[in-house]
């Protein structure tokens, strides 16, 4: 059975397409098969940088690790049975088809709360939420008291994940390794980080996730989303002569893969 990632958080902004690019080349470039699918049926901002990616290597003659890119398959109405929906069948389709194919399914969710999305979670072995190093994103875990910063409880995107948990534990499947990664984090504003951190780091303990670090803010990753490319491919390129930003950037993304403690991985880049 191949291990599936899903990206989530169902705020916008956060570097889903950014995160799950990176993951998957990352992963293709150390051997493994991996195949991708985008449920934001809308925007495909994901499918949009896989498919900059292959024009990319067409246009410039290259040959870059990619991974397989599939649109879920239409699935005509006629053929559903008694309560079934089409979103399930068409998701289902869909892993069902790449299963055969891969290593690692990455499935990339909407920055809101759909049906697909909803599904998505519940398939997840290892869920990945990057969340923006702000407390207006970090509402979306759980909500906070604004005179104490004393947590109150979960918000609306945990209890969606708690609600994947409870389905996988009914089909007997394991339970979702769930990651939250701290993602454009600012050089400055050091007495918010350290406020971020700590909130984040207990509220992991009271709903069960692990915490990873993720990108920092750097204009290189909106350069890259045009050509399709990624961190690991600047040399292939012809940029050798990394500059520091660059270099710190590459060495996020391996702490980040690192941390995912993926079965099978052993990061080499």
């Amino acid at each position: 059975m191949a291990h599936i990632i899903v990206v989530g958080n169902e705020k916008g902004g956060a570097g889903k397409s950014t995160v799950s690019m990176h993951i998957a080349t990352a992963l293709v470039r150390m051997g493994h098969a991996v195949g991708v699918l985008d449920l934001d049926l809308r925007q495909k901002s994901f499918g949009r940088y896989v498919e900059n990616r292959r024009a990319f290597n067409e246009r410039e003659g290259l040959d870059l690790p990619c991974p397989i890119y599939r649109e879920l398959p239409n699935i005509r109405p006629e053929t559903l049975g008694p309560g079934e929906n089409v979103y399930d069948q068409r998701l289902s389709a869909a892993v069902t088809g790449l299963e055969r194919e891969v290593d690692f399914i990455l499935i990339d969710c909407p920055g809101s709360h759909t049906r697909l999305s909803q599904v998505g979670h519940s398939l997840a072995d290892t869920l990945v939420t990057p969340l923006n190093d702000s407390f207006v994103d970090f509402d979306l875990l759980a909500r906070i008291d604004p005179a104490t910063n004393r947590i109150l409880g979960p918000s609306v995107y945990s209890e969606m994940v708690w609600n994947a948990r409870q389905l996988r534990a009914q089909a007997g499947l394991e339970p979702i390794d769930w990651v939250v990664v701290r993602n454009r984090v600012g050089a400055q504003q050091m007495h918010n980080k350290k406020k971020m951190q700590d909130a984040v780091s207990a509220l992991a303990k009271r709903i069960g996730f692990r915490v990873a670090p993720g990108f920092s803010e750097r204009v290189i990753f909106r350069e890259l989303f045009p050509r399709g490319l990624t961190l690991l491919d600047l040399r292939d390129i012809g940029i050798h002569n990394l500059n520091l930003s660059n270099v710190a950037a590459r060495q996020e993304l391996r702490e980040l893969v690192k941390e995912l403690k993926l079965p099978g991985v052993t990061v080499d880049f």
